[in-house]
């Protein structure tokens, strides 16, 4: 079974990003054959800055050896580094009817946030379903919210197929586990939009910040308090043991525990949590040579599986 997911190069990762996209990768290295690979192309929408954009795909590749993404169980490659894939696009771009990618709604919700309506915007779905085919993956896991985008990429090969014959294959969604709201420093849902998040590598004294300036009500410390209705016990208890939770929880109800105080276990529940990943990120981002072997060895992995299904579609289209 070959399972494909991809992360944008977008910037710091936080929290959220590793409970409802990381963790399930590193998981998925244990049931399948995990192609994993840094969506810089489709980054391409929103980040008009090189420099920046390079030192993000950077900081992925690291972030995601950092924290569990084996290159010798997982393929893991940036998406530029195949170029074939845009050639492929085009290919699906030629089957790919107008009022199918007027349908999306992912389009309509970018451009009602203020990314600039443009045609990479808009034809999207047709460089994801390019990806996904490339490879013949079986399984894409993905959120509610994307899950459009895998039909579409259904009913393109589909497309495909019947004009030129049986040769790509159609992909399956796993709806991803819907976590509860990930709660930010203001309580709103973690998002980078917010600026609320809690960024996983941050140095240890901006962490302790962060997790200090989580907002918090006005209820005095000797008063009883609702875990439940709290940022920082609901953040706790994604981290903590099922015991420990519990044991917080129970001095929330009981009265006597401060905000500061429950903060302060959480900050260190976090850096805990992390040590071994902050360790290791630090390690591998000290040896820029090794990131590179690894992004290579990556897309030549990747091309390997793309290419022989990328020259039965130019066959089968006659550009060759």
């Amino acid at each position: 079974m070959r399972i494909l997911s991809g992360i944008q190069p977008s910037g710091k990762l936080h929290i959220g990003n590793y409970l409802g996209m990381i963790r399930p990768m590193v998981r998925a290295q244990e049931e399948g054959e995990l192609f994993c690979f840094i969506a810089n192309m489709h980054s391409l929408t929103s980040i008009f800055d090189g420099k920046q954009m390079h030192q993000h795909i950077t900081d992925a590749l690291i972030d995601l050896l950092a924290l569990g993404i084996d290159p010798d169980k997982a393929i893991l490659w940036v998406q530029s580094d195949v170029p074939e894939v845009a050639e492929l696009t085009w290919y699906l771009n030629c089957v790919t009817p107008v009022g199918l990618l007027q349908r999306c709604h992912s389009y309509k919700d970018k451009v009602a946030r203020s990314i600039p309506a443009s045609n990479g915007l808009f034809s999207y779905p047709v460089l994801m379903a390019a990806d996904i085919l490339m490879y013949s993956s079986n399984i894409v896991p993905v959120g509610q919210d994307q899950k459009q985008h895998v039909e579409v990429t259904r009913d393109i090969a589909i497309k495909f197929n019947e004009t030129y014959g049986d040769i790509l294959t159609l992909p399956e969604a796993r709806i991803k586990e819907e976590l509860a709201v990930i709660p930010g420093t203001d309580g709103q849902k973690m998002s980078k939009s917010y600026g609320n998040t809690i960024d996983i590598f941050a140095p240890e004294k901006q962490l302790r910040k962060t997790v200090m300036s989580i907002v918090t009500d006005s209820t005095p410390v000797e008063a009883p308090k609702d875990p439940d209705r709290n940022a920082v016990y609901l953040l706790y208890r994604l981290f903590a043991a099922d015991e420990q939770a519990l044991d917080l929880a129970k001095r929330f109800r009981a009265g006597g525990l401060g905000y500061g105080d429950a903060k302060k276990e959480l900050f260190a529940l976090l850096l805990e949590h992390f040590r071994d990943c902050r360790a290791k990120r630090e390690r591998i981002a000290a040896d820029p040579s090794y990131v590179d072997a690894i992004r290579k060895k990556g897309a030549d992995k990747a091309r390997a599986v793309g290419l022989p299904l990328l020259d039965k579609v130019r066959n089968a289209v006659g550009v060759r």
